[in-house]
């Protein structure tokens, strides 16, 4: 797999589950949508792992959340599902970060797949 980097931002509502699903596209790197009959095939997960953190700044020592353990990987359709839930938003309170997510093979060879900006809104209603 080529090392390449998509940029994608997370903006995450405090208080509500946040949601999202990205697909590994062979040459693409992530999309929204699942590969199709027409467009590049999907990664085969089937093995892989998934490392994602969000921290105050690039290399900042203090991790704001570790969302490692909220990520599901499809196997054969190259899916990606990063759930994070409600009752763990509701506890940030932090309002910016950034974050990246690192792929690790069966075979040990990581790609960092995407990486961007954490904005948190505030909740108002409890």
């Amino acid at each position: 797999m080529p090392n390449f980097t998509d940029t994608y931002n997370l903006n995450i509502n405090q208080g509500a589950t946040y949601a999202r699903i990205f697909y590994w596209l062979q040459g693409v790197g992530c999309s929204s949508l699942p590969a199709g009959a027409n467009g590049p095939p999907a990664v085969n997960l089937t093995g892989y792992t998934a490392t994602m953190q969000i921290r105050p700044y690039a290399l900042a020592p203090t991790v704001n959340y570790d969302a490692s353990g909220d990520i599901v990987l499809g196997t054969i359709n190259g899916a990606i599902a990063l759930t994070i839930p409600a009752a763990d938003t509701e506890g940030f309170t932090w309002w910016t970060g950034v974050y990246d997510l690192l792929m690790t093979s069966a075979g040990g060879q990581v790609t960092r797949l995407l990486s961007g900006n954490v904005s948190v809104s505030p909740g108002v209603s409890t």
